[in-house]
Order: structure tokens, then C-alpha cells, then sequence
């Protein structure tokens, strides 16, 4: 029982969007009808500027902090604290505050895996980074660095359930960015 009470918890926390919260209140505006109509960092960036991006990155990179850091507190094994990471990061994309439409989850993902361990995330950066240089698209190489993070946590000493929960994550991110992968490859294309 303590367990689902805990899970309910990450995901209405991940309902929290930051974004949403600084363009009503700093800007009296709904970030879900302006620019691309996302309510993550990015597109409060664009919208707003270079400080509305730092706040809803910080804002929303903290609740994927904060659930490790409380699955720590209480002793949590890996799994679980990736099971309420899960959560938060189903909460941010999926709100059901805001009619299932939230943002993409990557200021989470990057916020929690942080936390989870520091380690595996400066592996995590520098593969980025790699891509970053040869490709030149934030969003791509973002996604190969997603998608690459259950593939070095296999590397570590950690039970499959963990590795397990690092793919559903790194996939509801993915899928998040279906549409601009999507596009990336169309202007390949042309």
C-alpha cells in the first residue's frame, strides 16, 4: 500500500508543469497555446526567453530529483526508485491536471538520472556530446543519449528490474519526441 501511495505521489508531482506555472504567472499567458504548444523548457525558451527556459528546466529537472532523492531517503532499491521515476516522468507528459497534455519529460529525465547516479550521468552527457558534434541537432542527439542510457546501465551492477525500468523511461521519452524525430528525418530527406 505504501508503495502505490508513493507512486501516486511521483506522478502527481510530474502534473506540476513548470513551464505552465511561470507563463501564467510571470507572463499571463498559456503556454500550452503559444509556440509550439509544448509546456517544457524549450518551448518556454522560445517563447518567453532565456530565463523562462532556465526556471522550467530547473523546475522540472527538480521533480525528477526529488523522487530519487526521496527513494533514497527511504531506502529504496534501484528498481523502485526508477518505478517513481517512471511515475514523475508519466505525470509530466501524461497530466491528468491538464487533459493528458504535458510536456516531453526530458528536464525529468535529466534531473533524475542525475541524481540516480552522477556517474553513469556524465556518461550520458559525453555521449551528447559526441553526437551533438558530428550531427548538430540538440533534439537528436538528446534522443540517442536517451536511448542510450539503459544500454550503459548494463555496464553496472544493477538488477534487471532496474535495467527494465531505464527503458520504459527512456521509451516514454522517445515517444514523447516522436513528432520531432519525425520531422528531423523528413528534412533529411529533402
Amino acid at each position: 500500500m505504501r508503495v502505490l501511495l508513493i507512486l501516486l505521489f511521483a506522478y502527481l508531482l510530474g502534473n506540476i508543469l513548470t513551464g505552465q506555472m511561470i507563463a501564467k504567472s510571470l507572463y499571463r499567458k498559456n503556454l500550452h497555446i503559444e509556440g509550439s504548444g509544448n509546456v517544457g523548457a524549450r518551448n518556454a525558451g522560445r517563447v518567453f526567453g532565456r530565463t523562462a527556459f532556465v526556471l522550467t528546466f530547473l523546475g522540472d529537472a527538480a521533480k525528477g530529483g526529488i523522487v530519487i532523492i526521496l527513494g533514497r531517503y527511504f531506502a529504496f532499491s534501484s528498481s523502485l526508485q526508477l518505478a517513481v521515476l517512471f511515475m514523475v516522468v508519466i505525470g509530466h507528459i501524461f497530466p491528468v491536471f491538464f487533459r493528458f497534455h504535458g510536456g516531453k519529460g526530458m528536464s525529468t529525465f535529466i534531473g533524475g538520472f542525475l541524481m540516480f547516479n552522477p556517474l553513469l550521468f556524465g556518461l550520458f552527457l559525453c555521449v551528447f556530446l559526441c553526437f551533438y558534434f558530428f550531427l548538430r541537432s540538440f533534439t537528436i542527439s538528446g534522443m540517442v543519449a536517451v536511448g542510450s542510457y539503459p544500454i550503459m546501465m548494463m555496464f553496472y551492477p544493477y538488477p534487471i528490474q532496474a535495467i527494465v525500468y531505464s527503458i520504459c523511461i527512456s521509451g516514454m521519452v522517445l515517444f514523447a519526441h516522436r513528432q520531432n524525430i519525425k520531422g528531423y528525418f523528413q528534412k533529411k530527406d529533402k
